[in-house]
């Protein structure tokens, strides 16, 4: 359809952002590309479907001054420190404390009331003994869920409920899924803050929000355990979805990472533009790879805050491409098939 009419960013009825943790780092610049070049020609309602850091990310762009939230959030992010053997009570204060530093004392109110971008963010309610945050019950039932999610991916309904958190304002494409039963509340500001601390809530790693306003009672997690990449009706028949993403390829639920059989459905994407950096670029990259939550453990703190700072910078190149290749009409010649 593109090669035939050409690319318009008034089709652009959905932008997606994935799970991934530090992984973000390498989007940064493309973010604030996005923000420059193609959000104020966006026609709206535009609808943000997120998890995870995802959420984090679209939550600065839902700001009236989006690319000062960026900045706020990049450097909270990368500066963020610890004590020497951080416990979990610890990094769960600090992912609030950076959470604060990027929404501001407005944020909150600017995201609800954005005139064309609709916030929309999946958690999972946790069910049964993922809802403990005792590490060694927490960590079996992990372990039970990636086995049979090996064998289906029906059964991680058996461990959590996934939960869609939605701008009320419009009706987004991705609001009647049936793939697993979807708890569905509406974002106030009486819950935004800890939705979006919820579905970055990794397990094991930080706490999990405990009875968020407005939802069915219970401890909420991170969104990408079911939608780690979306793997869900991304946009309308008449609409384009835009996707940010640090890799090639989507995978559907976090425990699939390593399931190399384990794919998106194709109308769930064959309106999806992915925009991703190559392999020979993440090649070139210090130590040739995207940051990832490993850096915490295989750097000093201050190797890891001169890594991430490196990459920010090295990724303005992404930023530059991305803005002229829509800025000279050349996206079409450059599309190959997801």
């Amino acid at each position: 359809m593109i090669r035939r009419d050409g690319f318009a960013t008034d089709r652009i009825g959905t932008i997606a952002g994935a799970s991934g943790g530090a992984k973000w780092l390498v989007l940064s610049q493309l973010d604030r590309a996005i923000l420059r070049d193609i959000v104020p020609r966006l026609q709206g309602p535009v609808h943000m479907i997120s998890t995870s850091i995802g959420a984090w990310r679209f939550a600065c762009y839902a700001q009236n001054d989006s690319i000062a939230a960026i900045d706020r959030f990049e450097d909270a992010y990368i500066e963020q420190s610890y004590s020497d053997n951080p416990d979990i009570h610890e990094i769960t204060a600090k992912s609030r404390e950076i959470l604060n530093i990027a929404l501001g004392e407005k944020g909150a109110a600017e995201i609800l009331a954005h005139p064309v971008l609709r916030t929309h963010i999946m958690a999972v309610r946790a069910r049964h003994i993922t809802a403990s945050e005792n590490r060694a019950l927490l960590a079996a039932s992990l372990f039970a869920a990636a086995g049979l999610n090996a064998i289906t991916r029906r059964s991680l309904a058996l461990f959590f409920e996934r939960a869609l958190f939605f701008d009320a304002r419009d009706r987004p494409p991705f609001f009647d899924l049936s793939d697993f039963a979807t708890q569905r509340v509406r974002l106030g500001m009486d819950n935004l803050e800890d939705v979006v601390a919820a579905t970055g809530s990794i397990p094991l790693v930080l706490s999990g929000v405990q009875d968020i306003s407005r939802a069915t009672p219970g401890v909420y997690r991170d969104g990408g355990i079911i939608d780690y990449h979306l793997d869900l009706p991304q946009s309308s028949p008449d609409r384009l979805t835009l996707y940010p993403h640090f890799l090639d390829r989507i995978v559907p639920g976090w425990f699939d990472k390593k399931l190399t059989w384990r794919r998106p459905l194709s109308t769930h994407v064959d309106r999806t533009l992915l925009v991703c950096p190559s392999a020979e670029f993440v090649a070139g990259l210090p130590n040739g790879k995207i940051p990832d939550r490993t850096d915490f453990q295989n750097y000093t703190p201050g190797e890891r805050v001169r890594i991430w700072w490196t990459v920010v910078a090295a990724c303005e190149a992404l930023a530059d491409e991305f803005s002229e290749v829509v800025e000279k009409g050349e996206l079409e010649a450059r599309l190959t098939p997801l």
